[in-house]
């Protein structure tokens, strides 16, 4: 996958909570054994109308949001079932990070959605919800609302409010380095060639 860099995006904040993976992309997008292609099922049933037609209503059609990067969340994000697809389509939707209030007890992100977005190269964030409250205040404006998000300096920038956050520092190098778990054992190919050489004769034979 490509390395995180520091970008410049447009926001797009779907205000609501408990947004589960059913919602992300609907059970009859699942049936394609590709990985590629999830991008515009993405919200399906609430992004278009019955006919197909966009729903001029729902955030991701409106023009303040075209080509947005930075997805925004409320708390429990990802929850539901654990298919992958959810991820694939967020990021073949162009997103590359999605936020999420973190409230006391309860998590901005599901465990296992936020594992598939590290494996899949997209940057989950939690916030406080006083923080995340203020991105959709500044979100309601009729013109798109930029951010930069700064993995390395672990700031997400507004043009009148910087934010910090925290972030596992696996997550964090993996990340900055491109690599999903394949090319992370990929780097020990020399080391795992040599145990498998040396240990070989400990196999069944046919």
């Amino acid at each position: 996958m490509d390395k995180f860099e520091t970008f410049k995006g447009v926001v797009c904040a779907v205000d609501r909570a408990n947004i589960d993976t059913d919602a992300l992309i609907p059970k009859e997008h699942l049936k394609s054994i590709k990985r590629t292609g999830f991008g515009s099922a993405l919200f399906s049933d609430w992004r278009y109308n019955d006919d197909g037609s966009d729903n001029a209503d729902f955030i991701l059609n409106q023009p303040k949001t075209q080509g947005a990067s930075i997805l925004v969340g409320r708390n429990n994000f990802g929850c539901g079932s654990s298919r992958e697809h959810a991820v694939w389509a967020v990021a073949q939707q162009g997103f590359r990070v999605v936020i999420a209030p973190l409230e006391g007890d309860i998590p901005g992100f599901a465990d296992i959605f936020r594992n598939n977005c590290a494996k899949n190269g997209i940057l989950t964030v939690q916030l406080s919800s006083t923080d995340v409250d203020r991105i959709f205040e500044m979100s309601e404006a009729d013109e798109a609302l930029e951010a930069t998000v700064n993995l390395e300096e672990q700031t997400i920038s507004f043009k009148d409010v910087e934010f910090a956050f925290e972030v596992d520092p696996a997550v964090k190098d993996k990340l900055l380095r491109g690599l999903d778990d394949i090319a992370e054992s990929l780097m020990f190919e020399g080391e795992i060639t040599t145990f498998e050489t040396e240990h070989k004769t400990q196999l069944p034979t046919a």
